[in-house]
């Protein structure tokens, strides 16, 4: 249980074949965003696989050489919110997505989507509204935004991957976030009953599996959503000021009623690395190690900077960190995915847990559809020290999975 926290959630990659060719694009986006993506390619590719996460910078995803080598060409894309979610409303981010596939349906025979993690949900989603007829598509986010997803080009897959997803930013969240924070404006407010870091509650001092009964844990659940559904209405009524502001301006015109308008709701959530089963592994049993996605010490970094949707808007809240309101939610999505899909687990994996995976591949409407199992932590480390990493494992399963499906470039 030493080193710093977090270690192990940045891999690195293996090598790219000599051949790689990669160049850079600056895409405009239906409603007028700039977005930018890295294409890598090999000689002979006519099939692209692209990665995107609605949240994180995958250029340098460790999959990225292993699809090279594989003979496919390489497309990472940011969203207009990489590596800043303040703003991250997901209807907006489908239309960054969609004018990637544009990008690469003018350039490939066959494009793949591949969601890793939060990717997942993410192509899920946009998958989904794909499919729909422009008149049928999200017409404004969970916050009352109006977004155009209607007037955009928003090409289908040929194919989809999901690696390790896991059930949406929401959701996920709504496991992990801790309901015993007693006060929304002190970070070290508790309701004892309600702690999951105290022992009289069946946590024990790591290395220690935890052990919580059914009955704190129905609570603890229940509690979860009582908090989130309380961040909601906070939401909520700021978003509703705002609107009353800019009707006040409408009809004044006066500078204090766009002030009032413009003025940002920031909201701070504290203590989002909670999930009780992170440190109880009897819960949900699988290979997983002790510990979250962000360090062997949950019981800290439940306290700390880290952690899902720590510092957000009312209106990225709703679309994206509400497990309640946000439409990215990727058992919901799932029945509009009818593309060829591939769905690979990793038995270690600390975000998405056996349960999840049973309920997302089952919500899945493709009819062609395989699942893969492959050892491996999320982000695709190794079990154990000297084994093959997860992304390796995984990637014999891609490749396998697009030999049969598309072209792919010959060994160079």
């Amino acid at each position: 249980m030493t080193g710093r926290l977090g270690t192990g959630r940045y891999l690195a990659a293996g090598e790219r074949p000599a051949s790689t060719v990669t160049s850079v694009h600056e895409l405009t986006t239906a409603d007028g965003a700039t977005v930018r993506g890295v294409l890598t390619t090999v000689p002979g590719a006519r099939t692209a696989v692209c990665l995107m996460h609605p949240r994180q910078d995958v250029t340098h995803h460790p999959m990225v050489p292993l699809l090279l080598q594989a003979g496919v060409a390489v497309w990472t894309q940011h969203t207009r919110s990489v590596n800043n979610d303040l703003n991250l409303v997901h209807e907006q981010a489908l239309l960054d997505v969609a004018a990637g596939q544009v990008f690469l349906r003018e350039r490939y025979d066959d494009v793949v989507v591949l969601g890793h993690s939060g990717g997942g949900t993410l192509f899920a989603y946009y998958l989904e509204q794909a499919a729909l007829s422009p008149a049928a598509r999200m017409s404004r986010t969970p916050g009352g935004r109006p977004v155009d997803l209607a007037g955009a080009d928003m090409p289908v897959a040929d194919g989809a991957i999901f690696l390790a997803p896991h059930p949406g930013q929401g959701k996920l969240l709504l496991a992990c976030i801790d309901p015993s924070v007693a006060d929304e404006r002190d970070p070290l407010a508790v309701v004892p009953e309600l702690d999951p870091w105290n022992p009289a509650n069946g946590f024990a001092e790591p290395p220690q599996s935890s052990s919580y009964s059914p009955e704190f844990l129905a609570r603890y659940r229940a509690a979860q959503r009582d908090r989130v559904a309380r961040i909601d209405a906070v939401a909520r009524e700021a978003l509703a000021r705002a609107a009353a502001a800019r009707k006040a301006h409408k009809e004044s015109g006066a500078a204090a009623d766009r002030r009032r308008a413009l003025a940002p709701t920031i909201m701070t959530i504290f203590r989002t690395d909670a999930d009780p089963r992170n440190v109880d592994l009897s819960l949900d049993p699988s290979e997983r190690p002790y510990g979250s996605l962000f360090g062997k010490r949950p019981d800290l970094i439940d306290y700390g900077q880290v952690g899902f949707g720590r510092l957000t808007t009312p209106e990225a809240w709703l679309s994206t960190w509400s497990g309640l309101s946000s439409k990215a939610d990727f058992v919901r999505c799932a029945p509009g995915v009818t593309t060829p899909t591939l769905f690979v687990e990793l038995t270690g994996d600390q975000a998405a847990f056996p349960a999840d995976g049973r309920r997302m591949i089952a919500a899945l409407g493709s009819e062609e559809l395989t699942v893969a199992s492959v050892r491996g932590l999320h982000f695709g480390g190794a079990l154990a020290e000297g084994a093959p990493t997860g992304n390796e494992l995984a990637a014999e399963e891609i490749r396998g999975w697009l030999d049969k499906r598309f072209p792919l470039a010959p060994p160079t």
